[in-house]
């Protein structure tokens, strides 16, 4: 057999695709390969795996498979051989209000996994992975962080917003409407309008909730290239980003920089801090510790905390501002924010990024500078603080995170009696009947991430309040999680989660909760020795109908919130790299 054509800027001596393409003993695997249609040269490039989250289920994850055509064409022109697969995706906007909820949290790992095996199993050499919705995007990015291999990550894009009398609309307006119609204040044909015309493209939704926080997580933590994340879905522009990150990850290659010399705790930093300024979602206190978990950094919910409590809020974006995706994509996008947290010196500038350069001097080519509109000077801020903070006290010695993007002052104080739920649908069928009163702290627990399992969102609930008009004028504490778009005193991820005997578990009705996000703390009026004794006097956790099956599993191994509900040991313990292999 004569010597097959090599691409010398790569050794192929030491990449992973060599187990399957090299050597007279991979002959039947060669085979495989001329099948279907692939050339000797490029049998022996270097092999890129291209994940998507592409299905049908819902926009935000539609275009991803044209745009995936455009990353494998990137990675060719750069002298690689792509290799595109699928991943599952639950979309949380269809799952939201119902049992299919359970699904979203346990999703994020199953991605982790699927991408992992399937990387593991074809021993690919790098990883381009493109995803639309919530937890897909942090699941992607944890099989980067986990397989430790060269890797770029590309969001597929935000939705464009609907128009309806003058103003933008999104799906957050719709699951608001709801409540209003429940209330008597939306009729069936207003409804029917809004609906119809709420999501006029394919991408995620559109607000600073969590598809859109994570997005802008991934340039800030640098495995996407700067301003990728900016674009709506329906734009072709993306192509370009698409592409760049083709040749972008055969450059990483060729340097043998990898996921984890990208990912680190000056990165993480970098990227709470981008969460905060901008108001982002709850989710990322979830999910940036769960990407540490993959390169075995100590990086928990109080350590996002803490950056979230010294970074100004300066980014007006919705639920708690004015302004979509799209707005801050015309106006500079993540670039131009990170610019004005590098003015006030709150930005890591050192870290390596997907392109081969650092952080700084990719910002150093960005012109683009604060408009005063959607992004505020940092000098000018919104707030003084992020637009989430991290809450601890006797109620939840684990912390609770709420958003506070849009409240003043004055709002980020609650006290009142407790009205206890032992589910979300028990609390979402006593909102639609008015069945509570002002003043009153709303308890939904046996929702965390074993007790759900799943660790729901409680959208439709705390959409149904704000749709009542008494967003402001109750608080809501759960063990699960809220959406990005949940407006009001929303607090979430308390921990210990009740399944796990923490005090959420032990509430009454009429037990008096103090929230004070200025201060950061969550209590409940009552003595140490009163929660130990109704904690001697708890019969453990509530049953679920899930003994069997993927959510089974899941609930046996999930982790603490505080650690981003994890399911593995993580890098600490692994006593192999798959690129070393």
């Amino acid at each position: 057999m004569t010597d097959a054509p090599r691409n010398t800027r790569f050794d192929k001596s030491r990449l992973p695709s060599r187990h399957v393409t090299e050597g007279p003993a991979r002959a039947p695997h060669r085979s495989y390969f001329y099948a279907m249609g692939i050339s000797e040269e490029e049998i022996h490039a270097p092999w890129v795996g291209v994940a998507t989250c592409w299905n049908e289920a819902a926009p935000c994850n539609i275009a991803l498979n044209r745009q995936a055509q455009v990353v494998k064409h990137g990675v060719k022109k750069a002298g690689g051989t792509p290799r595109e697969f699928t991943t599952i995706t639950v979309t949380d906007g269809i799952a939201m209000g119902h049992e299919g909820m359970r699904s979203s949290l346990a999703s994020r790992e199953a991605i982790t996994d699927t991408v992992e095996l399937t990387m593991r199993g074809h021993c690919y050499d790098a990883l381009v992975g493109l995803a639309g919705c919530d937890k897909s995007l942090p699941g992607m990015m944890m099989a980067m962080v986990r397989l430790n291999v060269p890797s770029v990550f590309i969001y597929g894009g935000s939705i464009l917003p609907g128009r309806l009398n003058g103003k933008d609309v999104t799906v957050q307006d719709v699951f608001e409407a709801v409540g209003q119609h429940q209330a008597g204040n939306y009729s069936d044909a207003e409804l029917a309008i809004l609906e119809r015309i709420a999501c006029p493209s394919a991408g995620a939704c559109g607000g600073q909730f969590t598809a859109n926080t994570m997005a802008c997580v991934s340039e800030a933590i640098g495995l996407a290239l700067l301003n990728s994340s900016g674009a709506p879905a329906p734009y072709e522009s993306r192509d370009q980003f698409c592409e760049a990150s083709g040749v972008a990850v055969m450059n990483l290659i060729e340097k043998n920089i990898r996921a984890r010399d990208i990912v680190t705790r000056k990165s993480l930093e970098n990227a709470a801090r981008v969460v905060a300024c901008t108001g982002g979602s709850t989710n990322a206190g979830l999910h940036l510790p769960a990407i540490a978990h993959e390169a075995g950094i100590d990086f928990d919910l109080f350590d996002v905390c803490d950056i979230f409590r010294e970074t100004p809020y300066f980014v007006d974006l919705k639920p708690g501002g004015q302004y979509v995706a799209k707005d801050l994509f015309e106006v500079g996008g993540v670039p131009v924010v990170m610019k004005e947290l590098r003015k006030a010196g709150l930005l890591h500038e050192d870290c390596m990024t997907a392109s081969g350069r650092s952080l700084g001097e990719e910002l150093d080519k960005i012109t683009g500078e604060a408009d005063g509109r959607v992004i505020y000077p940092v000098s000018t801020p919104l707030s003084k603080t992020g637009g989430v903070v991290g809450l601890k006290g006797n109620l939840a010695p684990e912390g609770a995170i709420v958003k506070v993007a849009g409240m003043s002052e004055a709002e980020q104080v609650f006290s009142g009696p407790a009205r206890v739920f032992e589910c979300e649908e028990d609390a979402f069928e006593a909102v639609k009947a008015r069945q509570y009163v002002e003043g009153e702290v709303l308890v939904i627990r046996n929702e965390g991430p074993a007790g759900g399992p799943g660790m729901r969102e409680m959208l439709a609930t705390t959409a149904a309040l704000s749709g009542q008009g008494m967003g402001k004028k109750v608080a809501l504490i759960t063990d699960g999680r809220f959406s990005g778009a949940t407006r009001g005193f929303c607090v979430g991820h308390v921990g210990p989660e009740a399944a796990h005997g923490g005090p959420i578990a032990l509430l009454q009705n009429g037990d008096v909760i103090t929230l004070n996000a200025l201060t950061g703390e969550i209590l409940v009026d009552l003595s140490d020795d009163e929660l130990a004794q109704r904690k001697a006097a708890w019969t453990g956790a509530r049953p679920t109908i899930y003994a069997t099956g993927a959510l089974w599993k899941y609930a046996q191994l999930v982790g603490t919130t505080r650690l981003g509900a994890v399911t593995h040991p993580g890098a600490k313990a692994e006593s192999h790299i798959y690129m070393d292999l």
